[in-house]
C-alpha cells in the first residue's frame, strides 16, 4: 500500500484537537490527508455533572502544526446545527469535498437512573449521538454523489457492557453503534463505509479525568484507580490512542472497503 495512500483525500474529525481524535487526525494525516479538526474548546458550555475535556487555543495550535500546513481548525459545538453546518462549510471551501468523517467528539457523566438531572442525560445523548448524526448528515450526500466515502465514529466498550452509573453514556454509544449500521447499509450501495471502534479505558486526558471522578466518589485517588483498571486488563495496560488512530486509518483504506457495519472493540481483551 502507498504510503500516501489518501493523498487528494479531506478528512473531518469532530474532537480532533485532543485525546483519540487528535491521534486518528495525525495518522490520516501521515497517509496524506488534508484534514479539518473541530472542538469545543475551553470555555465553551459545560451542564452541571458534565465530564468532559475541552482543550484549549494553545492546544488547537499545537495540533494544527502537527498536522500540516492546510491543517484546519474550528471551534465545533456538536449540539449545534449552526455550529455542524459552519465547520462542514468551512472544511468544503478549504479543503474540498468531504471524503473521511471521523465523529470522535463525546462527553460523559456518572450519575444512576434513579435521581439523574434530565439536562444532563440530554446532554450526553445530545454530544454522542446527535452529534455523530448531524456530522453524517451534512457529508453523507456528497459522498453518495461521488461514490466514496469512509465514516469512522467512536462508540465504546459501554454500548455492549452496562454499568450502573453510566446510563446516559451506555445509551448514547449503543444508539452510535446502531446508527452506524443504518448509515453503512445506506451508503453500500455507493462505495461508502461506515464503521464503529469500541475501545476500553483509553490513555487519554478525558479518560484519566472520568477515572479520577470515580475514584473521588469511591474516596481513593486517580493513580490507585488507573492502576486498578490496568492491573484487570487482560494485557495489563490502557491501550494508546495511536492503536485507535491506526485502526481508524485501515478502516479508511481501499484494503478495508468490503468492512463496513462493523464494530471492531478495541479492547485487549476486557469487558468494559
Amino acid at each position: 500500500m502507498d504510503d500516501k495512500f489518501l493523498a487528494d483525500r479531506t478528512a473531518m474529525v469532530t474532537g480532533g484537537a485532543s485525546g483519540m481524535g487528535l491521534a486518528i487526525a495525525t495518522a490520516l494525516a501521515s497517509a496524506g490527508a488534508r484534514l479539518a479538526i473541530g472542538s469545543l474548546l475551553a470555555g465553551g458550555m459545560r451542564a452541571d455533572g458534565e465530564l468532559s475535556y475541552l482543550p484549549g487555543q494553545e492546544q488547537m495550535d499545537q495540533a494544527l502544526s502537527q498536522l500540516g500546513p492546510e491543517a484546519l481548525g474550528m471551534n465545533l459545538d456538536v449540539t449545534s446545527d449552526e455550529s455542524v453546518d459552519s465547520f462542514h462549510r468551512a472544511t468544503v471551501e478549504a479543503l474540498g469535498p468531504v471524503d473521511i468523517l471521523v465523529n470522535a467528539a463525546g462527553i460523559t457523566a456518572e450519575q444512576t437512573i434513579v435521581g439523574h438531572d434530565d439536562a444532563l442525560w440530554n446532554k450526553v445523548i445530545d454530544v454522542n449521538l446527535n452529534g455523530t448524526y448531524r456530522a453524517i448528515k451534512r457529508v453523507l450526500p456528497s459522498m453518495i454523489e461521488r461514490k466514496w466515502g469512509r465514516i469512522v465514529n467512536l462508540a465504546s466498550t459501554a454500548a455492549s457492557v452496562g454499568a450502573a452509573t453510566s446510563g446516559a453514556y451506555c445509551a448514547s454509544k449503543a444508539g452510535v453503534v446502531g446508527l452506524t449500521r443504518a448509515v453503512a447499509l445506506e451508503g453500500a450501495p455507493y462505495g461508502v463505509t461506515c464503521n464503529s471502534i469500541s475501545p476500553t479505558w483509553v490513555d487519554t486526558s478525558f479518560g484519566r479525568a472520568w477515572m479520577t471522578d470515580i475514584a473521588e466518589h469511591e474516596q481513593r485517588t486517580g493513580d490507585d484507580y488507573v492502576a486498578d483498571v490496568e492491573k484487570s486488563n487482560p494485557q495489563g495496560r490502557l491501550i494508546s490512542p495511536t492503536e485507535i488512530g491506526a485502526l481508524a486509518l485501515f478502516l479508511c483504506s481501499d484494503g478495508a472497503k468490503g468492512i463496513t457495519m462493523e464494530d471492531l472493540r478495541v479492547s485487549a481483551g476486557s469487558l468494559w
